[in-house]
């Protein structure tokens, strides 16, 4: 088992997230998080700290092609350590129906 981001993730992008992994397993893109599921120790002290509930153990049915997103950009986006602001607009998109479709962007973030 591995812990996922799914799309409530994209133009929320909030960070608490990654100043309580204990493994830096946490990537960045343009506008969500991903998780790397090889670096991830199934630890599980992420998923509460997401105010938007993004994050979900890939167990959940329904969840593989979120678990090929996360597995795909880990290897592209640069590792994200350090909470930073979340975007000024991000409790707009929370909760929002496909966001995937619309929002999703493939471009890295910065990183730390």
């Amino acid at each position: 088992m591995t812990y996922i981001v799914n799309d409530n993730c994209i133009k929320c992008k909030y960070t608490d997230c990654v100043e309580v992994c204990p493994v830096d397993c946490f990537y960045e893109g343009e506008n969500m998080l991903v998780i790397h599921p090889d670096e991830c120790i199934d630890c599980g002290v992420c998923e509460p700290e997401c105010p938007v509930e993004a994050i979900k153990p890939d167990t959940e049915p329904g969840l593989e092609k979120w678990l090929e997103i996360n597995t795909e950009f880990a290897e592209k986006w640069p590792n994200i350590t350090i909470k930073k602001d979340a975007p000024a607009d991000a409790e707009k998109y929370d909760g929002m129906e496909g966001k995937f479709e619309k929002y999703f962007s493939a471009e890295p973030g910065e990183g730390d």
